[in-house]
């Protein structure tokens, strides 16, 4: 929502602005400008991008409006979920938990936490790495390594699609000049056709170079920021799960394993050590 708010207000203010200082907008619709700067620069992604990395961009799409906002509510669920699948644990034997981690949608615990359960990655994470833990013979610093390293893959993954989305904004302003150079060419060859002919081929040029600094940094690569602080979020989030699991596998009582989770959570979303505690034990903020 707040990207759809933020393209809003770009246009708005520029186009605002552009009026107040007496601009007629009609002079701004330049199709062929348009035409060469997007069209070079999705020519230049398919040439510098593989397919794969093309499709998790356009498919980074819907999480773009909707956005990734981990919330002191849900990383409140989270933990309680956890606590309350370990002291279960705890209580009958790692297999009491096997049919809680093998359908998570299905446990009446692990379904608590609605945004850990529709986080089909989150959810998988967890239930693959209990999985692991559940078949035995894995000490805690291998079960580390191994979430470790599917953490690393994630990023991994994830920083292609942000580094091209950047890299097609850096390209826009020079894209730009290449339009208004193009249209300077056009400008020269009607010299000869008047000064008020040759003044709107001028302004149609600079036009070229207007649209390929406002894409840039108007709107392309804010996106890319805005993707790789989402992709941050949910990194932190997987960290918290990851937290949680090490330090149960360690041998802590589940109390101090959501603890140390706990810990791990940005300050913005963190619940307060009472604020837990309060929470899995039922009890309401004072």
């Amino acid at each position: 929502m707040f990207v759809i708010i933020g393209i809003v207000v770009v246009i708005g203010a520029v186009l605002g602005g552009f009026t107040m200082a007496h601009g007629n907008i009609a002079l701004l619709i330049q199709p062929a400008e348009f035409v060469i700067i997007v069209g070079a620069a999705l020519g230049s992604l398919l040439i510098a991008s593989p397919l794969s990395t093309i499709k998790k961009i356009f498919g980074s799409i819907p999480q773009l409006i909707k956005g990734v906002n981990f919330t002191k509510q849900d990383y409140l669920e989270l933990l309680k979920s956890f606590n309350d699948l370990f002291l279960l644990a705890q209580r009958d034997g790692l297999l009491a938990i096997e049919k809680h981690v093998e359908s998570p949608k299905d446990s009446e615990i692990l379904s608590m936490s609605k945004t850990f359960i529709n986080n089909h990655h989150a959810s998988t994470f967890f239930a693959d790495t209990m999985k692991v833990m559940l078949s035995g013979g894995v000490p805690p610093h291998e079960l580390e390594s191994l979430i470790d390293a599917e953490i690393e893959t994630f990023e991994m993954e994830s920083k292609p699609v942000v580094n091209a989305i950047s890299k097609v904004g850096d390209s826009f302003p020079g894209l730009g000049i290449v339009a208004a150079v193009l249209g300077i060419i056009v400008t020269m060859s009607s010299i000869d056709e008047g000064a008020a002919t040759v003044g709107m081929h001028v302004a149609a040029a600079l036009v070229g170079t207007f649209l390929g600094v406002l894409l840039a940094y108007g709107f392309v690569n804010p996106i890319a920021t805005n993707l790789e602080l989402q992709h941050e979020l949910e990194k932190r989030y997987l960290e918290t799960i990851k937290a949680c699991i090490v330090a149960y596998a360690k041998g802590n009582p589940p109390i101090i394993a959501v603890e140390i989770a706990r810990r791990t959570i940005f300050s913005d979303y963190r619940p307060s050590f009472q604020e837990l505690e309060n929470y899995i034990r039922g009890k309401s903020d004072k």
